[in-house]
């Protein structure tokens, strides 16, 4: 648990300091907008709509709401502020395992759709505890992330510990640092710092079907 309070206190920060308008490496999103979503899916009851379904529509127009509101920089202050408060009682994320299990990658990469929307951003230094943690979130998800890629997924840490996220005839073995296999593997494919191994065609198969999510 000790990883998710310092976690959301930093992506808050982050928000803070770039802006409402800022850009940010989610599709479309400035800063203001992931902060109206970061709301939402722990203080709305449209927050299923997150996933698609029928409450897609509603849960984007609340979010467009929110984002609107937040232009000033007192309304996002505000928006910001809220997040970084925490879930409400109601919502299934203030229970901590569940808090946990969503929130940790969900931060790290929110954080760094923020700092790498920019030409001069670097990978932080993590604590070695931490990226444990992210390489044991992405182990566990790696095969619903990668279930579209198309060929196999080796995934590589550069002290050569290695997790098979999708098995094929024809594999790629993508090399990194947790946390940047982390970003990789939720479509921040242009902002993350890893390598390949494997055939060009494979290759090029895993790179056109794995795009931001």
């Amino acid at each position: 648990m000790r990883f998710v309070p310092p976690s959301r206190e930093m992506l808050a920060e982050t928000l803070m300091a770039a802006g409402p308008s800022a850009e940010t490496l989610c599709d479309g999103w400035e800063c203001r907008h992931l902060a109206a979503h970061l709301v939402l899916r722990e203080h709305h009851v449209l927050a299923a709509g997150i996933a698609g379904g029928p409450l897609e529509r509603p849960m984007q127009r609340q979010l467009t709401k929110l984002a609107d509101e937040a232009r000033s920089l007192p309304g996002y202050a505000r928006l910001v502020k809220r997040f970084a408060e925490g879930p409400s009682k109601l919502s299934p994320l203030a229970i901590g395992p569940v808090e946990r299990a969503a929130n940790l990658t969900e931060f790290f990469v929110h954080t760094e759709d923020v700092r790498r929307a920019h030409d001069t951003w670097a990978p932080r230094v993590l604590d070695l505890a931490y990226s444990e943690r992210l390489w044991s979130a992405l182990t566990r998800a790696s095969h619903l992330l990668f279930r579209q890629a198309g060929v196999g997924v080796i995934l590589v840490r550069p002290d050569g510990t290695r997790h098979v996220a999708r098995k094929g005839a024809d594999s790629v073995a993508i090399t990194g640092e947790a946390p940047e296999l982390v970003m990789y593997a939720f479509g921040r494919r242009d902002h993350a710092l890893v390598t390949f191994e494997g055939s060009d065609a494979a290759i090029a198969q895993l790179t056109a079907a794995h795009s931001s999510h």
